[in-house]
């Protein structure tokens, strides 16, 4: 059975100052280094016994993440831009109120190709699309154990490629989860159906503060 296990960074220095994050790299703060730990160990006993993989964005919040888990668990994290968060544009690093003053109503028709008038956003579809490419490269590895370190908004675009979403009805969809959340994916190698076993699991936190 392949199984996925998909991390969204914890806490970054863009969270606690107020920014746009997307593309913007900050690190994770110093509870952003502990929640790490805590989610390298649930991972460890999540993957027991397992062959795994490594895989994450290459922004500063998610690979200091991977650093964390592939030391824990002996993995070497690859790193890839496809697995980056939706680009912002000329928001990202500005004050999450200087986006949230200019970005322009959503459409009635939906929201796949639009970016809030905001100068060199991406569109949901151009984030997926790239996002989709990334998991086409992970589902093909052979490792039956993956963990990908991902972003917030990203996760969305994961989950509706593990489940056969076409890019075209992504305009509305969206899985939200919070940051540090564990999301696990399992395929039945029988029935070749995807199920996702749980969504934005944040247990492993419950005692950091």
């Amino acid at each position: 059975m392949k199984t996925l296990y998909v991390v969204t960074h914890p806490q970054s220095i863009h969270h606690v100052e107020g920014k746009v994050g997307g593309w913007y790299d900050t690190g994770i703060t110093d509870l952003g280094h502990r929640q790490a730990e805590a989610i390298a160990a649930r991972l460890a006993n999540l993957c027991a016994g397992q062959a795994s993989g490594l895989i994450s964005s290459d922004l500063l919040r998610c690979s200091q993440t991977a650093d964390t888990i592939g030391r824990q668990l002996q993995l070497t994290p690859r790193l890839t831009p496809d697995l980056r968060e939706m680009s912002y544009g000329v928001a990202e690093g500005k004050p999450q109120a200087w986006l949230d003053t200019r970005r322009l109503p959503v459409p009635e028709e939906g929201g796949l190709d639009d970016t809030g008038g905001i100068e060199g956003a991406e569109s949901r579809r151009q984030t997926a699309s790239r996002i989709y490419r990334a998991m086409d490269e992970i589902l093909a590895d052979p490792a039956d154990c993956q963990i990908i370190v991902t972003h917030g908004f990203a996760l969305t675009f994961v989950i509706a490629w593990w489940i056969g979403m076409p890019i075209d009805s992504l305009g509305r969809v969206n899985f939200p989860v919070k940051s540090g959340s564990i999301t696990h994916l399992a395929e039945n190698s029988q029935w070749k159906s995807r199920a996702v076993v749980t969504l934005g699991e944040m247990a492993h936190l419950a005692n950091l503060a």
